[in-house]
């Protein structure tokens, strides 16, 4: 089911040459018509903002919720910090766990950290 979702995402990245070269491609290939292609433009690539679609993300946690103990375990795990460091991260909270990650990442370290208790909000 990844490798779908991550062939979703690059269909929406898709720039509006690529878009046409996709259409020639399929019909030219596959015999579907750039009536049926226009489908797929108008899915993905109808939004203007799906072009400038944000890549780097912050992962900030809000809240270390009220297992704090699993919270810091799971940011030292996860950052590569010592124990103390990640104590003072937690205990800083609002605080940013990482920054300038991929959006994938992001959302692998906010869900390990909300499983762990934390409050998380990607930036």
């Amino acid at each position: 089911m990844a490798d779908l979702k991550q062939f979703a995402e690059q269909l929406v990245n898709l720039t509006v040459k690529e878009v046409n070269d996709l259409a020639t491609i399929l019909k030219d290939e596959y015999g579907i018509e750039p009536a049926a292609a226009a489908v797929v433009v108008a899915a993905g690539g109808g939004d203007a903002g799906a072009a400038e679609e944000q890549t780097e993300f912050t992962v900030v946690l809000k809240d270390a919720g009220a297992s704090k103990l699993a919270v810091v375990k799971a940011v030292k795990e996860l950052t590569g910090l010592g124990l103390k460091e990640a104590k003072d991260l937690v205990d800083g909270a609002p605080s940013n766990i990482k920054e300038g990650v991929t959006k994938a990442e992001a959302e692998g370290l906010k869900k390990s950290l909300e499983e762990a208790g934390a409050v998380v909000e990607l930036k």
